[in-house]
């Protein structure tokens, strides 16, 4: 039986990111992922840039740059089929300059970030897919499952780190998972030839039944994301998704004009429940990394930054775990609390978009204040990109600024609960 310090499950970009962390802490590191590489997943393929600083400590940002990427200096918004509003990055203090957010085909990325893991002497076993853990004085102790002969294999360790996203075997084996309140979200994407974008932008298009998001990937195509409640596809007459995917992003003026000479290259790609929380971990020597720890709603940015930080954060809690000889449920749970400071206010970010989004008088109200007032406008993206804090964002201030002075007359302003 294989034994390591730190068993990671999951070769995404929280996985791998966790195994270079360990690894360059000098901890033995095994890696285990059910697929073989390189591999494609549904994502919106857009890397915030806030995310710069963290690939170029894991050493993947000249790789990355290797491939000659799409570089986006913001993003443009259209609220129900109005003009786009193209919102550049703020200028960063310091630099005076500008930032750009990547845009990188996912298997790409992946593919760049797993050789990277092994360069560095991580172990990695690809088709290797983890069913169940190995318990010891009620903590977890190693990992089991089946490699792709369908042959039983176990691994030993002193800490499971659980990278293996909405489908992570510890969400299964706990029941961790909790579904939000409401309609479900369903995500579709696809590569496109010949789609015309102004300008280096990453497009959102707003429009009942969901939104899109739409940026170049490089080599010509772009990236085609459309996301809907899940009862727009279950509603009314019959439909495949293909089928549907294409009649909801032609039915929009502005996007079809955008696509109309473009392409679909490949087959249309769907993952259900989008957005959602999870549980405490229940035991010792198990903690979660990446979109395992729960994901929220897309439109506020790409979660690859989201994943890349959680890892970060969770390295320094293993990393004190081992100098104190200590993995225990309450000693790990400093990570989540730690994620919570960090991560707090990009979800509560993301609760306010998506009541935002989704009422179109508003909506439309909000995106004249932006156009109108610049310094608001690169305040959100610069919070959407990752590289301010979402405290710029969620505070009175702002969302004064932002949404009282869209009223008219004796209007009041019928906030989401949340904000109550």
């Amino acid at each position: 039986m294989n034994s390591f310090d730190v068993v990671v499950i999951g070769g995404g970009p929280a996985g791998c990111a966790t195994a270079l962390d360990l690894n360059r802490r000098g901890y033995n590191v095994a890696l285990c992922d059910q697929a073989k590489f390189p591999r494609d997943k549904v994502c919106g393929e857009f890397i915030s840039p806030g995310a710069d600083p963290i690939l170029e400590q894991f050493g993947v940002l000249d790789a990355i740059e290797a491939l000659t990427p799409k570089r986006l200096k913001g993003v443009a918004i259209s609220s129900y089929e109005s003009a786009e509003l193209g919102i550049d990055y703020p200028i960063l203090t310091g630099s005076g300059l500008r930032p750009t957010s990547l845009s990188v085909p996912r298997y790409q990325l992946d593919a760049l970030f797993l050789k990277q893991v092994q360069s560095a002497g991580v172990k990695v076993f690809e088709q290797h897919k983890v069913t169940d853990f190995i318990f010891s004085e009620g903590c977890v102790a190693g990992v089991q499952g089946w490699d792709e002969t369908k042959t039983s294999f176990s691994i030993n360790c002193k800490l499971v780190v659980d990278a293996g996203g909405r489908n992570a075997a510890s969400l299964r084996k706990f029941s961790l998972k909790r579904q939000p309140r409401g309609s479900t979200k369903i995500a579709f994407s696809a590569h496109w030839q010949g789609v015309r974008l102004p300008e280096d932008y990453c497009y959102l298009h707003v429009s009942r039944p969901g939104y899109t998001g739409i940026s170049a990937v490089g080599n010509g195509r772009a990236n085609v994301v459309l996301v809907v409640e899940g009862s727009a596809l279950t509603g009314g007459k019959a439909e495949n998704p293909e089928t549907f995917y294409h009649r909801v992003l032609m039915q929009n003026r502005r996007r079809s004009k955008m696509l109309e000479s473009g392409e679909r290259v490949e087959p249309v790609r769907s993952v259900e429940s989008l957005a959602f929380a999870v549980k405490p971990v229940p035991c010792g020597g198990l903690m979660l990394v990446g979109d395992a720890t729960g994901f929220i709603d897309p439109f506020t940015g790409e979660g690859i930054y989201l994943s890349l930080r959680s890892s970060q954060l969770a390295g320094e809690v293993i990393h004190a775990g081992f100098k104190s000889l200590n993995f225990s449920k309450n000693f790990l749970s400093v990570y989540d609390q730690r994620r919570q400071q960090e991560f707090g206010g990009k979800v509560l970010l993301s609760r306010i978009l998506q009541w935002l989004i989704y009422n179109r008088p508003f909506c439309n109200r909000v995106m004249k204040s932006l156009s109108s007032n610049r310094g608001l406008a690169e305040t959100l993206v610069g919070v959407i990109g990752d590289i301010l804090p979402a405290e710029k964002v969620v505070s009175l201030r702002f969302l004064s600024k932002l949404l009282v002075g869209t009223l008219k007359g004796n209007e009041t302003l019928d906030l989401p609960k949340v904000l109550k």
